[in-house]
């Protein structure tokens, strides 16, 4: 990829749609649509913590948050296409996947994959996201200001 620091990067677009997915749903969609290919390990799956970095108020100094749990890999396909992953918690499948999605979104099946695992991920994102909004709503309280009674 040339410009990874790029907002309009779309390798940034389904590293974080995998980097989302729930627990198994990546490789389902995968298995789904094709069989996975031969690879080598560059990086076997690990399971590591990685510093977690806020800002008070969005707009104030960094400040350590604290640690969590991240899962992380890469791979080679035989064609000679490289795939890394980052995923949150010890999943160590979901992240052999991710980096077979990477990998495999840069070779000629990047449109199939990107309507059979990456379209489908992202609708479910967003319906869960909007549910979770819609919970959160039902639970806001609207305050407004009473008049005193004075003229």
């Amino acid at each position: 990829m040339k410009d990874t620091l790029s907002e309009n990067n779309p390798r940034k677009m389904w590293m974080g749609l995998l980097a989302k997915a729930p627990e198994g749903r990546a490789a389902a969609l995968l298995d789904a649509e094709i069989s996975r290919p031969a690879f080598t390990w560059l990086r076997a799956p690990e399971i590591g913590t990685t510093m977690v970095r806020a800002r008070a108020g969005a707009t104030g100094a960094p400040f350590n948050l604290g640690e969590m749990i991240i899962t992380r890999c890469a791979l080679t396909l035989e064609t000679g296409e490289v795939g890394h992953s980052y995923v949150q918690g010890r999943r160590k499948e979901d992240a052999e996947v991710a980096a077979l999605v990477d990998a495999l979104m840069q070779t000629a099946l990047a449109n199939r994959l990107r309507e059979a695992v990456l379209a489908p991920l992202e609708a479910e994102i967003a319906t869960a996201k909007a549910a979770r909004a819609a919970k959160a709503a039902a639970t806001k309280v609207d305050f407004f200001t009473m008049t005193r009674g004075e003229d």
